[in-house]
């Protein structure tokens, strides 16, 4: 197997197609074939995975997948990849090019369709920063049963996904992340591994999503935990007052959950934060308030 992820080859595909990296949809090609070679041993779970990748490019992580799992989905907004896909992954007889926007499609019934064929089924990307978010919650929020979700990022997007409280990083979307999902982190990736070369580094995380809370109401939940980080600066009081629209009903909450009206956002759990929900939640339900 010839590494698609070497500066070399990487140039002479991009050379032969007449190719340029697309700024609208945020490439970078990889170029440093030990990356993506620890991407798919990651990703893949077991020898009878289904991996879908979102975003193949020319092929670098691809190409890996392949070695490692019995099928491999890969959807490609791109219109000029296809073509190369099929030249560059022409040794693969099991990996299906799709083109079409991920965001547009029923990840849930994808999901669903593959299990009941005995498959264990992963999603693998190399994400650029403008659909990140957007990608990974509509993986979150489909409920599909995923096995795993291991994806590279910007590394400011990654700090934030996996932040531990009382850090800079730490925000709603780290709590809300958090709550639906267990995160760690696979690799650090410098930006010199690409092509073009970003601007910043990368971080491989995994989320394996968890089974929640069903008494939990998660819209409500994460409008709460939102609207205690809108301004980072002011006091928990403050925020969830404002919030709550009763500034009193958000101490007696506070008091009882013996959380410090004081702090700010930051400084909660994310089982704090569950804590003032439950509170919140059985209060209103009892009209004690």
């Amino acid at each position: 197997m010839r590494p698609i992820a070497t500066p070399s080859y990487t140039k002479e595909i991009l050379e032969r197609y007449d190719l340029y990296a697309k700024k609208g949809f945020g490439q970078n090609f990889l170029i440093e074939p030990g990356i993506v070679d620890k991407i798919a041993r990651n990703a893949v779970v077991s020898d009878h995975t289904l991996a879908i990748e979102i975003g193949p490019g020319i092929g670098a992580l691809t190409q890996y997948l392949c070695e490692y799992a019995k099928k491999v989905i890969a959807f490609e907004i791109d219109e000029r990849l296809p073509e190369v896909l099929k030249d560059t992954l022409q040794a693969y007889d099991h990996v299906e090019i799709i083109q079409k926007d991920f965001l547009q499609i029923d990840i849930q019934e994808l999901v669903e369709r593959y299990k009941k064929e005995g498959y264990d089924v992963v999603v693998a990307a190399n994400l650029p920063y403008y659909i990140t978010t957007p990608i990974l919650f509509k993986l979150f929020s489909s409920k599909a049963a995923v096995d795993s979700i291991t994806v590279m990022m910007q590394k400011e997007v990654a700090d934030r996904f996996s932040a531990q409280k009382n850090t800079k990083d730490y925000n709603a979307l780290t709590v809300i992340t958090q709550y639906l999902c267990d995160v760690r982190t696979v690799a650090k990736v410098p930006k010199n591994v690409f092509l073009p070369k970003p601007k910043v580094d990368s971080t491989v995380l995994q989320f394996h999503i968890k089974e929640v809370n069903s008494k939990v109401d998660e819209q409500a939940f994460f409008e709460m935990v939102k609207a205690c980080f809108r301004q980072r600066r002011k006091t928990l009081l403050n925020n969830y007052g404002e919030y709550l629209k009763d500034k009193e009903k958000a101490r007696i909450i506070l008091e009882k959950g013996n959380i410090d009206a004081g702090l700010r956002a930051e400084s909660l759990s994310l089982d704090e934060f569950l804590h003032v929900y439950e509170i919140q939640t059985t209060y209103e339900k009892e009209n004690i308030l």
